[in-house]
C-alpha cells in the first residue's frame, strides 16, 4: 500500500494527475495520512524486558531453576505480576523471591528491616535484601541456577534498588549463578546526568557507586557498567545478560513510553515523582525542611513553621530558574516530625524537564532562605546522624562545607558539575538504545 502511495505521490508531483479537485483532496489526504502517522508514532508504546522474555515463551529461562529478584514494580505492561508470571510458566520452575527495601509489595517504610518467610503451598521461599543481610548468602541460593532482575528503579543513585542490583550481582559471581536483568525504562531519561560522583570514604548502601547523582541509564546498561570492573568500585564480574526493551529511546521520560507507572516505594506514587525527588531529597535527609513526604505532595515542597510563603515564592521566582515556578503554599503535616503543625514555604512546579537542573533547586532554596532568615542554619539545626546522612547521599562532606560558608551556590555549581562530561563519555560504552 505504502508503494502505491508513494507512485501515486510521485505522479502528482510530475503532473499527471491532472485535476485540480483530485489533486487538491489527495493533498488533504496526505496532509492527515501525515498527522495519523506523526500520532502513531507518539502513542508507540515501549516492551518492557519481561513482555520481551514472555513473548518468547520465557526460552531462555528453559529447564532452570530461578531466583526472582522483583518487588510490586515487577509487572509486565499489562500490569500482570512478575511472580505470578513465574509461577505459571511451566518450563522452569520459580524456586526463591528476593525483595528489596520496601518490601515485596512496597508497603514496608523507608530504612525498616523485613524478615524472611516461605509459602507453605507452593513451597517458594521470600527473602529479604534489606533485613540481616543486603546481598543473597550462598543458603538462600542453594538449588538456584539463574538470578532474574526485574524493578523498576527511578535513575537516582541514593535509591537502594540499584545497590540490592549490585549486591545480588556480586552474590551471583561468587556462586557462579547466571544473573539475568529484565530491563526497564529510566523515568528522567537516558539523556540527563546531574551530580558528582561517590567519593572513596562515602560510599554507602545508598551510594555504593562512584556514579553522578543522576547518571541517564536504565538498569540493564548500569548492571552492564557495575559489571565491567571500571572506575565506579566494582570488584567482582558475574555471567550476565540484559533482556532488552523494546522501542525505548534515549530522549524518552516515561509519560513518553505509553506504560504504566506504578509506586516504587511509598513516597514515589507518580511517574514525576522522580524528578521532585532529585529537587528535594537531598536537603530532606536534615530532616529540617518540609519537603511534602509528610503531607500529600511527595517531594514538592520546601517549606517550614518560621517561613513567609509569599516571601520566598516571590525570591524563588525573582531567580529565574529555567524550567521551574514557585507558588506560596501553606500545609498541615499529617503524618511525622510536624505532625498537626502548619508549614509554610512554596511548592514546585516543573514546567520544562529539560531546562531544568533539578538537583541544585534546592540549594538555591537554601541561598535564598539564608537571605531572608540568615540567623537559621539548617546545618547546626540537624542532628548530627542527619548531617552524615546528607553527605553519604551526596557521596561527599564537601558540598556542605563549601556551601555552609556563604550559601551562594555558585560555590558548588563547578563541584557538583565536575564529572558529568567524564561519566557521560564512560556510560556511553555500555548505552544499548540510542
Amino acid at each position: 500500500m505504502m508503494k502505491n502511495i508513494i507512485k501515486f505521490l510521485s505522479d502528482l508531483v510530475q503532473n499527471k494527475i491532472r485535476s485540480h479537485m483530485f489533486r487538491f483532496l489527495f493533498t488533504q489526504s496526505l496532509f492527515f495520512l501525515i498527522l495519523f502517522s506523526a500520532s502513531s508514532v507518539k502513542s508507540q508504546k515501549v516492551s518492557l524486558g519481561i513482555d520481551v522474555l514472555q513473548k518468547n515463551n520465557f526460552s531462555l529461562l528453559e529447564g532452570m531453576r530461578v531466583g526472582l529478584i522483583t518487588n510490586q514494580t515487577g509487572v509486565n505492561s499489562k500490569l500482570q505480576s512478575t511472580v505470578d508470571l513465574f509461577k505459571q510458566a511451566n518450563n522452569f520452575k520459580l524456586t526463591a523471591v528476593f525483595s528489596p527495601e520496601h518490601g515485596l509489595k512496597g508497603t514496608i517504610g523507608s530504612g525498616q528491616s523485613f524478615d524472611n518467610f516461605t509459602d507453605t503451598a507452593t513451597g517458594i521461599k521470600y527473602f529479604s535484601l534489606y533485613g540481616k543481610s543486603q546481598k543473597p548468602t550462598k543458603e538462600m541460593l542453594a538449588g538456584i541456577d539463574v538470578l532474574v532482575y526485574d524493578i523498576q528503579d527511578i535513575g537516582v543513585r541514593s535509591y537502594t534498588y540499584i545497590s540490592s542490583l549490585g549486591l545480588a550481582m556480586k552474590a551471583a559471581a561468587e556462586n557462579k549463578i547466571q544473573f539475568i536483568v529484565l530491563d526497564r525504562p529510566n523515568p528522567l531519561g537516558g539523556l540527563r546526568i546531574e551530580g558528582n560522583v561517590v567519593e572513596d570514604d562515602f560510599e554507602s548502601f545508598v551510594g555504593r557507586y562512584k556514579i553522578p547523582y543522576v547518571y541517564g541509564l536504565t538498569c540493564g546498561e548500569l548492571a552492564n557498567l557495575i559489571n565491567s570492573k571500571s572506575a565506579i568500585g566494582n570488584k567482582v564480574k558475574c555471567r550476565l545478560k540484559v533482556v532488552k526493551m523494546d522501542g525505548w529511546k534515549r530522549s524518552m521520560k516515561f509519560s513518553d513510553t505509553g506504560l504504566i507507572w506504578v509506586p516504587t516505594s511509598p513516597n514515589v506514587p507518580y511517574q514525576e515523582t522522580p524528578s521532585y525527588l532529585v529537587s528535594t531529597g537531598v536537603l530532606g535527609e536534615l530532616v529540617v525542611f518540609g519537603i511534602g513526604i509528610t503531607y500529600t505532595l511527595p517531594f514538592q515542597t520546601f517549606a517550614a513553621e518560621w517561613i513567609d510563603a509569599d516571601t520566598l515564592a516571590r525570591k524563588m521566582n525573582d531567580l529565574n530558574l529555567a524550567g521551574v515556578l514557585f507558588r506560596p503554599i501553606s500545609y498541615k503535616v499529617l503524618y511525622g516530625d510536624w505532625k498537626d503543625k502548619i508549614l509554610n514555604g512554596v511548592q514546585i512546579y516543573i514546567t520544562d524537564f529539560d531546562k531544568v537542573n533539578l538537583l541544585e533547586l534546592q540549594f538555591y532554596f537554601l541561598q535564598v532562605h539564608h537571605n531572608l532568615y540568615p540567623q537559621i542554619n539548617p546545618f547546626t539545626l540537624a542532628t548530627t546522624t542527619r548531617m552524615k546522612m546528607f553527605d553519604l547521599v551526596l557521596g561527599t562532606d564537601k558540598v556542605r562545607t563549601k556551601f555552609s560558608k556563604r550559601f551562594r551556590v555558585e560555590d558548588i555549581k563547578k563541584f557538583l558539575r565536575k564529572d558529568i562530561d567524564w561519566f557521560r563519555k564512560l556510560s556511553r560504552r555500555y548505552y544499548l538504545y540510542n
